[in-house]
């Protein structure tokens, strides 16, 4: 049967069924990995702009790109999906902004749990629910990472539902007027050491611990909010290839 919004089934895979899902919110990314990082891909789907292709690794190893769109709500209809066709392990591979001075743009950030402030995964457990990452596939990125000497950051991320507001933007925003709760968030989550702001590990991990798959997640950082609000263009390439290299060459 054909999913509803991923727009294949699993008899579209073959025989030789993907384990492994690498997932990112823009269409446009998943193209690219799948044609630049991947043996023989082809499109499965794309459906709602959620592109998604079957490859094949160096090793010979099946892997699904799949697109999940921004933010948590459509990741989750994405993943529902993707377990629904046998995915066992699942990295998201994404963009954050830094909220550390000494997470740079350019690294990556390899998040062990997320501070999960998101509707969506509300829906999937109760508010108190640990947003944690699977701990042998988070240590596989780093191992990976060291071993190809791309700078990272291991840490908690802060997932939250909104681009402008829940992060604390008011500059960039065409609503400065943020609700009182939200003035110093940045601040406050600085002061728990919490590395980066993303909008969709936290409902990423609460799936995998709920339905019962292994999830990651590997951010390439592309704004440093304790100089700016802004996207650093010129680095975000950079930064997404080295979040790529390492979702493809992990060792799970």
């Amino acid at each position: 049967m054909t999913l509803y919004h991923i727009g294949f089934s699993k008899q579209d895979l073959g025989n030789n069924l993907p384990q492994l899902a690498l997932l990112s919110g823009e269409p446009e990314r998943s193209r690219y990995l799948a044609e630049t990082f991947l043996q023989n891909s082809r499109l499965l789907s794309d459906y709602r702009g959620l592109n998604s292709y079957l490859g094949y690794l160096s090793n010979g190893k099946p892997v699904l790109v799949a697109t999940s769109g921004m933010g948590a709500p459509s990741l989750s209809i994405v993943v529902n999906e993707l377990v629904q066709v046998g995915i066992k392990q699942i990295i998201r591979i994404g963009t954050c902004g830094s909220i550390q001075p000494h997470v740079q743009v350019g690294s990556i950030v390899i998040s062990q749990g997320a501070l999960c402030r998101q509707g969506a995964a509300n829906d999937i457990a109760p508010l108190e629910y640990p947003a944690v990452a699977d701990p042998f596939l988070t240590v596989a990125l780093v191992e990976t990472a060291q071993k190809l000497n791309i700078p990272y950051h291991l840490g908690i991320t802060a997932s939250v539902d909104t681009f402008y507001e829940g992060q604390e933007r008011q500059e960039s925003s065409a609503n400065p007027n943020l609700q009182a709760w939200l003035l110093g968030i940045t601040q406050q989550y600085r002061n728990l050491n919490i590395l980066n702001y993303e909008m969709e590990a936290g409902t990423l991990f609460k799936m995998g611990s709920v339905y019962g798959f292994a999830a990651a997640c590997v951010c390439g950082v592309v704004a440093q909010r304790t100089q700016a609000e802004d996207i650093i263009l010129k680095d975000k390439d950079l930064a997404v290839n080295r979040a790529i290299q390492v979702a493809v060459a992990v060792d799970c």
